[in-house]
C-alpha cells in the first residue's frame, strides 16, 4: 500500500460523511420555502374560498331549484329546469349579440390603444415620458359615476363642447343621441377612457422590466425605432398583452352599470335586458325566478372561463413561470 493510497482515504470519507448533513439542510430549506409560499398564498385562497368558490357553489345549488309558482308554490330539487327557462328565453340570444357588438367595437381599439400608447410613452423618457403616463392614468382615476357623469354632460347636444358636431348629425336632444343603434359606440368610449390609463401603467411596467443590454444589442444590429418596438418589445410583452385582453374580456361580458344608467339616462327607450348580467338581474329581481337568475350566473362562468383559458394558453401568460 503505497503513501499516497493511504492519504487519499480521509479524502474519500469526507464527501460520504458531509452528504447526510447537506441533505438535512436541503430538506430544511425546502420546507422552510414551502412553509413561506403557503404562507403568501394563503390570504389569496381564503379570498377565493370566501369569494369564489363558496358563491360558485351557492349559485349552483340555487340553479338547481325550482322557482316557486302560483301552481306550484313549494320549491324544491328542479334539475335543469331553470337553465331550459334561461336557454329558451327570447331575451337570451339577444342580450348575447348586443355584447358581442359592444366587444367587436370595443376590445379591438381597446388593445391597440393600450399597446401603441404603452410603447410610445416607454420610448418617450425623462420628464415627457413621466407627463405622458399621468395624462394618460386621469381618466382611469374616475370612479365608475364619475365618469358616467361625464360622459352624460359630453353626449348632452345643448351642454357638450362638441354640441355643434351632435347637431350637425341630426342629434337635439340626448336622448336621441343614446339610441339603441348607437349604444354600441358610446359604451365603447366610456370603457376605452374608463379604462385605458391603468392598462399603459401595467404594459408600461412590463416594458421597463426588459433588460437595456436587450435594446443596446438590437442598436448594435442596426435595428431602428421601429424594428425594436415591431420586433423586440412587442413580443416580449406579449404576456402582458394577453393579461389585459383576458381582464378586458371578463369587465366585458360583466357590463351592467353603464347601459343600465344609460336606459335612464334616455328615458327608458333601450331595453332593460341589453346585457347578460342585466338580463340574470330581471331574472332575479322583475320575474323573482332565483334559480333562473343563478343560472344564468353559472352559464357566463362557463363562457368567460373557456374563453380566458383559451387566451391564457394562447397567449403564454404564465410561460415563464412554465419554465
Amino acid at each position: 500500500m503505497t503513501t499516497d493510497t493511504l492519504e487519499a482515504k480521509p479524502a474519500e470519507s469526507r464527501p460520504a460523511a458531509a452528504a447526510p448533513t447537506e441533505g438535512r439542510r436541503r430538506r430544511r430549506g425546502r420546507r422552510t420555502e414551502a412553509r413561506g409560499g403557503w404562507t403568501l398564498l394563503a390570504p389569496y385562497l381564503i379570498l377565493l374560498l370566501v369569494a369564489g368558490i363558496i358563491p360558485i357553489g351557492y349559485a349552483l345549488v340555487t340553479s338547481l331549484q325550482r322557482s316557486p309558482t302560483p301552481l306550484q308554490p313549494q320549491a324544491g330539487f328542479g334539475g335543469f329546469d331553470s337553465f331550459i327557462t334561461v336557454f329558451s328565453d327570447f331575451r337570451f340570444l339577444d342580450s348575447f349579440l348586443d355584447i358581442f357588438k359592444v366587444m367587436i367595437v370595443w376590445l379591438p381599439i381597446m388593445l391597440i390603444g393600450i399597446v401603441g400608447l404603452a410603447l410610445l410613452v416607454h420610448a418617450s423618457r425623462g420628464r415627457f415620458g413621466g407627463i405622458m403616463r399621468f395624462i394618460y392614468y386621469v381618466p382611469g382615476a374616475l370612479a365608475g359615476i364619475a365618469n358616467f357623469v361625464l360622459w352624460v354632460y359630453l353626449l348632452n347636444p345643448s351642454q357638450s363642447p362638441i354640441g355643434f358636431l351632435l347637431q350637425n348629425g341630426g342629434f337635439s336632444t340626448i336622448k336621441g343621441v343614446v339610441s339603441l343603434d348607437n349604444l354600441p359606440f358610446i359604451l365603447a368610449g366610456m370603457l376605452f377612457f374608463q379604462g385605458i390609463g391603468t392598462w399603459i401603467v401595467i404594459v408600461n411596467g412590463g416594458l421597463n422590466g426588459i433588460p437595456e443590454e436587450i435594446f443596446e444589442a438590437s442598436s448594435l444590429d442596426g435595428a431602428n425605432a421601429w424594428q425594436v418596438a415591431w420586433h423586440v418589445k412587442l413580443p416580449m410583452i406579449r404576456p402582458w398583452i394577453g393579461y389585459a385582453a383576458l381582464m378586458n374580456l371578463a369587465y366585458g361580458f360583466q357590463l351592467f352599470l353603464e347601459p343600465y344608467l344609460l336606459d335612464q339616462v334616455a328615458g327608458g327607450s333601450l331595453p332593460d335586458q341589453y346585457t347578460p348580467t342585466q338580463l340574470g338581474f330581471a331574472f332575479a329581481f322583475s320575474n323573482y325566478n332565483f334559480p333562473a337568475a343563478a343560472a344564468m350566473s353559472i352559464i357566463l362562468l362557463v363562457i368567460t372561463l373557456t374563453i380566458g383559458l383559451l387566451i391564457v394558453f394562447r397567449s403564454g401568460l404564465f410561460g415563464e413561470e412554465e419554465k
